[in-house]
């Protein structure tokens, strides 16, 4: 699982990450507590899935004008 952290624009993140597949890896939005959200992933190496939405994250529409954070749950 994967946690998106960030105190704004969390709609469009529960919208945004869904969409993106990471060669066949796919992301699901699984809940939101607080700011963080969790996405379930059918990726098996998780650190190239967390570089992978940090890096296309930033590139998106809002990535460079947000502050957020990509990490594994422990």
């Amino acid at each position: 699982m994967i946690i998106v952290s960030s105190p704004l624009k969390r709609d469009f993140f529960k919208e945004y990450v869904p969409t993106l597949v990471m060669g066949e890896d796919t992301f699901t939005f699984e809940k939101e507590e607080g700011l963080k959200l969790y996405f379930n992933t059918t990726a098996e190496d998780l650190d190239a899935a967390v570089r992978f939405l940090k890096d296309t994250l930033r590139k998106s529409e809002y990535g460079r004008a947000l502050y957020f954070i990509v990490e594994k749950a422990a």
